[in-house]
């Protein structure tokens, strides 16, 4: 089961930072994002689909 629950969370991470990386912003906000939500695991990947999707693009200007 914890293995299921790891693979969920792999792929979930792939695909933020694949979509981050579609962002029309700036390399270094890019790289800054996508190590926050790797880093902050399942916390950061809920507040990333849940919020920051639509809103990277304001912040990294």
């Amino acid at each position: 089961m914890g293995t299921i629950i790891y693979l969920i969370g792999l792929v979930l991470a792939i695909l933020a930072v694949i979509d981050i990386f579609k962002k029309p912003i700036s390399l270094v906000g890019k790289v800054i994002c996508a190590v926050v939500v790797l880093a902050t695991s399942w916390i950061g990947l809920i507040i990333y689909y849940l919020y920051a999707k639509n809103h990277i693009t304001e912040w990294f200007k």
